[in-house]
């Protein structure tokens, strides 16, 4: 095979075969196709794009491109959720040890952040002593012991993905659905979960800026799970505002905790009990929604699903008593209010504004590899919907120092449009795809 001839054929609107594609991959995790070469196809991905067979033929292809965790295979059922990210996305921190309470093993892998979205290995970190590099055999030791593990990406998973994944970041080729949907369905299948719930978010603070992108892209990833027999459903949901109120790592956590107890903020503990009740009916557990529902509330009400989030902290190194006291994980030492500028009703956030300006303060990085400051961050007072005095807590901005609260100020409020009139909230929960039968 030449490289070359791929290229043309894919940039003339052609297709690969499947002994082609992994050709391709074996090639280049290997060092045998140069990054320019690979560049250029990865521009022909994008302008041209693949068909269902061929992305599911690259997905497998990045799976066998390194070892795999098969956990299904030791612990069955066994679940994994992803989300594609988002501004004050908590919901992971909450669905896991919830799921994991109500009888059902959770091992997942997660990531760190990049850019405004936030990631949950750095939620976890803000723990004292939470070890999220885990070995294989410390995976499924936890796994099997606790029923729930929460670690870091493997660079041993799917190795072809982090190549690819390093060389999109900085040829243009990020936002194609076939490159990204085998991206995320590599890792996972990596793994080796029996159950895959996806998160597949947009608006102004997802990287699917519209509910059709967002559509396709889960379309096209619970496609990739039917061929691959991994039982895959996914959630379309909104990220046209921050999630929660809490936008940082030690107080999203705190936020996830009071989800845990059953008093966090109405619209991400809605989002958190219909995942986690999607993936008790997805493995049997519960016989529908409403059972499920019912067995979500008696792990909150019993204190169960909390305790299942301090018994991974500990087992993974980290302090639980600061899961039992909140009060005790890192706070910034300076808190500033931002007042209303205005009264009326909030008529939109923009959510990718609000998260820039959380990063600004340490809470994010511009680039991989940027230390993160756990304590920073930004509390919302008020959502999209709310009718707001002039001169209200608007923002409550947990900062280093004066000076960094002070500089991020006008760029917050300009994330805000107001309504004389009252406002329509959409649903947040948009759509559910499941594989078709």
């Amino acid at each position: 095979m030449q490289t070359v001839e791929l290229i043309t054929r894919k940039r003339d609107g052609g297709t690969f075969s499947t002994e082609e594609i992994r050709w391709l991959i074996a090639g280049y995790t290997q060092g045998t196709i140069p990054d320019y070469q690979m560049a250029a196809l990865l521009m022909a991905i994008y302008l041209r794009g693949m068909d269902a067979r061929e992305t599911s033929d690259l997905t497998l292809a990045m799976v066998n491109s390194g070892e795999q965790l098969r956990v299904n295979t030791q612990v069955s059922p066994v679940v994994d959720k992803h989300s594609t990210g988002g501004v004050g996305d908590k919901v992971t921190l909450a669905v896991a040890p919830l799921v994991a309470a109500c009888g059902v093993a959770v091992g997942k892998m997660t990531g760190r952040g990049l850019g405004h979205t936030g990631g949950t290995v750095d939620k976890l970190e803000s723990v004292t002593g939470f070890h999220v590099e885990l070995s294989r055999a410390d995976f499924m030791r936890i796994l099997q012991e606790h029923q729930i593990v929460l670690a870091g990406q493997s660079s041993d998973l799917a190795p072809a993905d982090g190549k690819l994944y390093a060389l999109r970041d900085v040829t243009g080729t990020i936002e194609s659905i076939p490159l990204i949907a085998s991206s995320i369905m590599s890792k996972k299948m990596a793994v080796g979960a029996s159950h895959l719930l996806l998160d597949v978010k947009f608006g102004s603070g997802a990287f699917m800026k519209n509910r059709e992108q967002a559509r396709q892209l889960a379309l096209a990833m619970v496609e990739i799970g039917r061929a691959a027999n991994l039982h895959t459903v996914a959630a379309i949901t909104s990220m046209e505002q921050p999630l929660g109120y809490a936008i940082g790592n030690a107080i999203e956590l705190r936020e996830a905790i009071d989800i845990l107890h059953g008093r966090g903020p109405a619209d991400v503990s809605e989002l958190c009990y219909h995942e986690a009740a999607e993936l008790l009916v997805m493995t049997g557990k519960a016989a529908d929604l409403e059972t499920a529902d019912q067995l979500v509330t008696a792990a909150i009400q019993s204190g169960a699903a909390v305790k299942k989030l301090a018994e991974v902290i500990a087992a993974q190194g980290g302090d639980a008593r600061q899961i039992e006291n909140p009060d005790l994980l890192p706070t910034a030492p300076i808190r500033v209010m931002v007042p209303a500028p205005q009264s009326g009703y909030i008529a939109a956030i923009n959510a990718e504004g609000i998260g820039l300006a959380s990063m600004s303060l340490g809470a994010g990085r511009f680039k991989k590899g940027d230390p993160v400051d756990h304590r920073t961050g930004l509390l919302l007072k008020a959502k999209i919907g709310d009718y707001v005095q002039a001169g209200a807590p608007l923002i409550e901005i947990h900062a280093r120092n004066p000076e960094e609260a002070q500089n991020i100020q006008s760029a917050l409020l300009a994330c805000y449009q107001w309504s004389e009139r009252p406002v329509q909230v959409l649903p947040l929960i948009c759509d559910i795809i499941r594989p078709q039968k």
